[in-house]
């Protein structure tokens, strides 16, 4: 998936729970949630491969807040652009109350 097509996923979720909760920001939140892990959890995989020989248990709590395996700008975007886009819209419906 792009930027665009994570941003519209993250809004779908977020005006899906909207309708369940009643909340804007426990959509954000939890898209975000989403999208942030999942991004960590590829961090993980690429501090593994790279830095500790393939094993898992070589891995520091830390690895996957290493900015060594964070080198490319869309992986940042990949979780950047939902926050945006899902926080953007819970504080616009927030200000339009």
């Amino acid at each position: 998936m792009n930027l665009i097509e994570h941003a519209v996923l993250a809004l779908a979720v977020q005006a899906l729970l909207r309708l369940l909760t009643g909340s804007w920001w426990i959509g954000a939140a939890a898209a975000s949630a989403y999208f942030l892990g999942r991004e960590a959890a590829q961090a993980e995989y690429r501090w593994i491969e790279t830095f500790g020989a393939g094993l898992r248990a070589n891995m520091p709590w830390w690895g996957p807040f290493d900015l060594r395996v964070w080198p490319k700008l869309d992986q940042w975007a990949d979780w950047i652009a939902p926050l945006l886009a899902t926080h953007t819209l819970a504080y616009a419906m927030h200000r339009r109350r």
